[in-house]
């Protein structure tokens, strides 16, 4: 005979109408949210909430409502997205996760916009990492965030003179030796290698600032071949997609650092443009900073992607489908330097 689950039932009371309602959102959608990500009934009468279902959905919907509500009622304005990052935050917790912990801390806020701040556990401990080392690491797929919040630190950092300036970089490396050939001038030739940092830019600073923050050098984007020869001193210094550089580049890149300086890289071990052969810059550097204070690593999965749920789904089965792939061409033929360690992901799309 088999068993079925017992079956909790608790009811929330909620005083505040103005902050019920951000908490419930339009014809209750974010309610309806709540229920599809914890498992749990959901039903709201009047300012009372209902939960039912098993121990531990009814646990993490309860701590979902009531932790919402409180900031809510804080003034925080809720998102969908934030609804859904928070429930998936506390599933399978024993009651110890702390929404506020994670959502309550603002990086920015631009002028128009929301406030750009950790969206789950794993970003806030990016952030976290960010701020207590020198040299950082962020590794995983597009949309987990990696460059956006390293440039919303990086601007941070500015407005809190904490740094001189800015700079941003990537490898060009689909233009590689044949970047004279192409027409224009030297901007419009690395400009698509670098518009999605441009885009992160344009979404937290005026206009009129960044453009003078371009002018003066505050600000500077170049393809990472400007890095040569140069000393980065007050600065904060991002690299991203890194896995397309070449273990030199990466050294050339790392040893830019001067006194009171912070670099973050960023890439995706499992996605490289190089040519066939060529081992991934990203992939050396992770292999030779192990244990050396300082430095810090972050790996992200498909689980942190912030965009639109769909995006988590396609990278699963893109994944698992390039999964086969790989595991049919290792049976084949030995990998080279740089085959990946594990089978291909979804590749960059660019700013992550």
């Amino acid at each position: 005979m088999t068993q079925s689950k017992t079956t909790r039932r608790e009811k929330l009371a909620f005083d505040n109408p103005e902050a019920l309602q951000t908490l419930i959102g339009s014809n209750n959608g974010r309610l309806k949210l709540i229920e599809r990500t914890s498992g749990a009934q959901v039903n709201l009468r009047g300012n009372e909430i209902t939960i039912e279902g098993d121990e531990a959905s009814v646990d993490t919907a309860k701590s979902a409502l009531e932790q919402l509500y409180d900031l809510a009622l804080n003034g925080k304005a809720l998102s969908s997205d934030d609804v859904v990052r928070a429930v998936q935050l506390l599933k399978g917790d024993s009651g110890g996760a702390s929404i506020q912990g994670v959502f309550g801390e603002t990086i920015l806020t631009p002028r128009t916009g929301r406030p750009i701040a950790p969206k789950g556990a794993q970003q806030k401990k990016y952030v976290d990492l960010v701020r207590a080392n020198d040299i950082m690491f962020a590794i995983g797929p597009a949309g987990t965030g990696k460059t956006y919040l390293a440039v919303a630190l990086a601007v941070r950092a500015l407005l809190d003179k904490q740094i001189r300036r800015i700079i941003l970089t990537r490898p060009a490396v689909e233009a590689g030796e044949r970047l004279g050939f192409l027409p224009g001038t030297l901007e419009e030739k690395v400009d698509p290698y670098l518009r999605p940092l441009y885009d992160a830019l344009h979404d937290m600073i005026d206009a009129d600032k960044l453009e003078r923050f371009m002018t003066d050098g505050t600000i500077e984007i170049a393809p990472l071949a400007f890095m040569r020869g140069r000393t980065l001193s007050g600065s904060f210094i991002i690299l991203d997609e890194a896995q397309n550089t070449t273990p030199a580049q990466m050294k050339m890149f790392l040893t830019r650092m001067g006194f009171d300086s912070k670099a973050v890289i960023t890439g995706d071990i499992t996605q490289t443009d190089l040519p066939r052969g060529e081992r991934s810059g990203l992939r050396d550097a992770l292999d030779l900073v192990d244990d050396i204070r300082g430095i810090g690593v972050v790996e992200f999965t498909d689980a942190d992607v912030v965009r639109h749920p769909l995006v988590a789904a396609l990278i699963r089965a893109y994944d698992k489908r390039d999964r086969a792939k790989f595991e049919q061409r290792e049976q084949r033929s030995p990998g080279g330097d740089n085959a990946p360690a594990v089978p291909p992901a979804s590749g960059s799309d660019g700013i992550d």
